[in-house]
């Protein structure tokens, strides 16, 4: 089954995982959270290529999760912040960021 056909699944976490379910998107929405919204910084932070990340933005502001705003008209440039519909989102980004913190801890080296 395709990503695409799950919008109109009955069950509303895999209507929800057809716009949010994969790990690219939610690494915009991480870094939304954490004030970023321009192109060039997702691309950075996430390593994502540029196609992939295009693809993307345009699925969440499709899905009214984020809005495109300019803030240079040449070149045509945007900023893509979270609308109240993303907003919502906080509490699910809470817990999987501490879920993460509590069952997939960061292990460094220990110095020899």
């Amino acid at each position: 089954m395709k990503w695409s056909e799950l919008s109109d699944n009955w069950c509303p976490v895999a209507r929800t995982l057809s716009i949010l379910g994969d790990r690219w998107t939610l690494l915009i929405l991480r870094d939304c959270f954490l004030g970023l919204s321009r192109f060039e910084r997702f691309a950075e932070s996430s390593g994502m290529t540029r196609h992939i990340l295009a693809d993307r933005l345009k699925r969440l502001v499709e899905a009214g999760v984020l809005a495109k705003q300019a803030y240079s008209d040449a070149p045509k440039r945007y900023d893509y912040v979270l609308t109240e519909k993303g907003q919502e989102l906080a509490p699910a980004m809470l817990t999987l960021r501490d879920w993460g913190k509590k069952h997939l801890p960061v292990r460094r080296a220990t110095a020899n």
